[in-house]
């Protein structure tokens, strides 16, 4: 018990931002993040040892929240206004700082157009990090899968941007 309390603590701010991307709700994000944590437990006798627990937990979160999101009758949606990263110099100019903010403005908002597929590869990949076999995992696909899939978001990324 005590060591799936530190796997709780560890990753419980990432299976709600997880949750939020798909969600838009924080509640519900935060609602469906705990459900999955009890359904990880649930499973976790099912769990590959020596596996990494990070994708494994994400797909568990990111079901729950599709899920719910159909069970509430919406179609998915992934928002990444919460998962954008406030990482700046704090030392810049205000006019560095204020391009800065305009350009990540303009990448969220060019993210939010886009397919939702889409939109979920760039996010675990470079908002929450996960490295290729991670998200493989998390999304359930081959990770030659997930190479050719961030490829071509990447790609209709540029050109949404171009435009």
């Amino acid at each position: 018990m005590e060591a799936y309390g530190e796997l709780v603590s560890r990753y419980q701010a990432l299976a709600q931002r997880t949750a939020y991307v798909i969600l838009r709700d924080a509640d519900a994000a935060q609602d469906a993040a705990q459900e999955a944590f009890v359904k990880a437990f649930r499973a976790f006798g099912r769990f590959r040892t020596g596996a990494p627990v990070r994708p494994w937990l994400l797909r568990i979160v990111a079901n729950e929240a599709i899920n719910r999101a159909k069970a509430g009758s919406r179609h998915p949606q992934v928002d990444l206004t919460l998962a954008e990263s406030e990482v700046g110099d704090p030392a810049a100019s205000p006019e560095a700082q204020a391009l800065a903010s305009e350009r990540r403005e303009s990448l969220v908002r060019a993210l939010n157009e886009m397919r939702e597929d889409d939109r979920i590869v760039i996010a675990y990949r470079y908002f929450f990090e996960l490295s290729e076999a991670e998200m493989a995992d998390a999304l359930g696909i081959a990770r030659g899968t997930v190479k050719s899939r961030l490829s071509r978001a990447m790609t209709r990324l540029r050109e949404q941007l171009r435009d």
